[in-house]
């Protein structure tokens, strides 16, 4: 029988059949995963970023991958990557959304014969992907990490926001897992109806990002009088709501610093003319940067995780963050930095003077920042994303109910 089809009937299990336990040795088999994200090089953000770690770990593990993305090299971690069709958003040119048939879709996993098909941060590409590997009858995991309906909200996408809801129900409905990488995120979907959810966080790179990275020759450079570094560092972006940062630059002893780009750069350099741009930054160049800053700010509330407030951590810098989305598992409250009510203006910046103001708590918060990430390492939620993979791909062996 054709594999494909062996799945197809897996699917359903009868009322009288009771599901066995399988065999040990399914858990060392090597996986053949399908990869489908809405995003990818040359983007730089946490889809790319968390896509990227993926395909390096299967890699490393022997597993077999294919890639399909809007965009991208020929390869990535050895693994060939397939250009989906896409178009650019018409108020946001720099980022692409796929617009792949379900055809063509199924083409691809009918030539590959994935074990598992994981759908990063699923909009209208990993919609058609999952409706066609649902009817091929493969396994799906999908990645919950772009809160689409915040994003149509912030935008202010005539009819959006209803929208959203109703392609995110439709898409986390239709598949085997969804992972999603905050209590926040879960407790999101659970209002829109979508139950059967697991946690998966997100790694950091504790040797990339940490405290040693530190350059004070860039300090210096950067704060030429003496001011304390507070940073940004993401897409400059509305959804980020980085205007907040005005209320901080207006702070006394304060240099701004924001790395990224995005659509808002030129407003944000107008409304912000001190502040430094250091545009993208990559690998160790990002590292320093993080690690010189004194604090580190994050503005938006729409976080799903917020990575770079974790790579922040990493690097010893205490964070300022919303209480909403992923800040609330990432930052630990009063211990590593401080959460503020989203879209408070003047709480956000009383937590950045009195860490400017107070250099024992500052300290004290530094090295607290880095023990906190200590346990959150790629490898280890990598291991469980394949323990994932395991979970809805091994067959399940039966038997008839006695009787």
């Amino acid at each position: 029988m054709d594999l494909l089809e062996r799945r197809r009937r897996s699917r359903t299990v009868p009322a009288n059949l009771v599901t066995l336990p399988v065999s040990p040795s399914a858990s060392a088999r090597r996986l053949r995963v399908l990869v489908v994200t809405e995003s990818f090089l040359p983007q730089v953000n946490g889809v790319t970023n968390s896509v990227r770690r993926v395909l390096e770990h299967l890699a490393a593990e022997g597993h077999e991958a294919e890639l399909v993305a809007p965009t991208g090299p020929a390869t990535y971690a050895g693994f060939p990557v397939t250009h989906a069709r896409s178009a650019s958003l018409p108020f946001y040119a720099e980022f692409r959304i796929g617009l792949e048939t379900r055809r063509r879709l199924r083409a691809t996993m009918e030539r590959f014969r994935p074990d598992v098909v994981h759908i990063a941060s699923p909009a209208t590409l990993g919609y058609q992907a999952a409706k066609a590997a649902r009817s091929l009858g493969i396994p799906t995991v999908a990645i919950y990490q772009t809160d689409l309906v915040g994003f149509a909200d912030r935008y202010a996408i005539p009819g959006g926001a209803r929208a959203m809801e109703s392609l995110t129900r439709r898409i986390h409905l239709g598949v085997d897992r969804t992972l999603a990488p905050s209590s926040a995120s879960m407790t999101q979907l659970d209002r829109l109806g979508i139950t059967e959810v697991a946690r998966w966080p997100r790694g950091v790179d504790q040797v990339l990002f940490e405290p040693a990275k530190r350059d004070e020759a860039l300090h210096a450079e950067l704060a030429p009088h003496g001011e304390l570094l507070v940073g940004y560092v993401g897409r400059l972006a509305p959804e980020k709501e980085l205007e907040l940062l005005a209320h901080v630059d207006r702070l006394p002893g304060v240099r701004l610093v924001l790395v990224g780009g995005g659509p808002e750069e030129a407003r944000l350099k107008a409304l912000l003319p001190d502040a430094a741009f250091l545009g993208v930054l990559h690998g160790d160049d990002l590292a320093r940067a993080y690690a010189t800053l004194d604090v580190f700010v994050h503005t938006g509330r729409h976080e799903t995780y917020c990575q770079s407030a974790q790579e922040a951590l990493a690097s010893g810098v205490p964070v300022v963050a919303p209480r909403a989305g992923g800040p609330i598992d990432v930052v630990d409250d009063t211990v590593a930095g401080y959460l503020y009510e989203p879209g408070d203006a003047a709480e956000l910046a009383a937590h950045v003077q009195r860490l400017v103001t107070q250099p024992v708590l500052r300290l004290r918060m530094s090295h607290a920042a880095r023990a906190s990430v200590r346990g959150r390492t790629w490898q280890a939620v990598n291991d469980l994303l394949v323990g994932h993979y395991r979970d809805v791909s091994t067959p399940t062996v039966t038997r008839r109910r006695a009787g």
